[in-house]
């Protein structure tokens, strides 16, 4: 099972227009994100190092974050990173199977299908 990368900074931040959520290890990321034409940069520590997913959670519910748009960005990213259910596929019937036969008529099967063939062929003679 692969270990989801763990973050003890997180927030929100708005560049051209957008606000998305913003995860780092170090609070210092607020001037790397400064001088890349952030605005409204908002990132605080949490307790404990936190996938982001759990970061989010944890980021909803704090004072600094209670405003529409936190609280927005907050539910896009969620709706957008919760690992779906896996869906079931449709169980479909098994396929009649068909009786085996074998490949070549036995002797018996032949002296049948002839006298059938002969009877019928006497029919088709005779008179009505």
């Amino acid at each position: 099972m692969a270990t989801s990368k763990l973050f003890t900074v997180a927030g929100i931040s708005k560049r051209e227009g957008e606000y998305k959520v913003r995860f780092a290890n170090d609070v210092m990321r607020v001037k790397v994100l400064m001088k890349g034409g952030h605005e409204d940069v908002r990132l605080v520590e949490l307790d404990q190092p936190s996938t982001k997913l759990e970061a989010v959670k944890v980021l909803r519910t704090m004072a600094e974050f209670s405003d529409v748009i936190a609280q927005a960005t907050f539910a896009d990213f969620i709706d957008s990173n919760t690992p779906k259910a896996k869906t079931e596929k449709a169980v479909r019937a098994p396929k009649a199977v068909k009786p085996e036969s074998s490949p070549r008529a036995t002797k018996a099967e032949k002296k049948s299908a002839k006298s059938t063939y002969d009877e019928v062929k006497d029919m088709e003679d005779a008179p009505y």
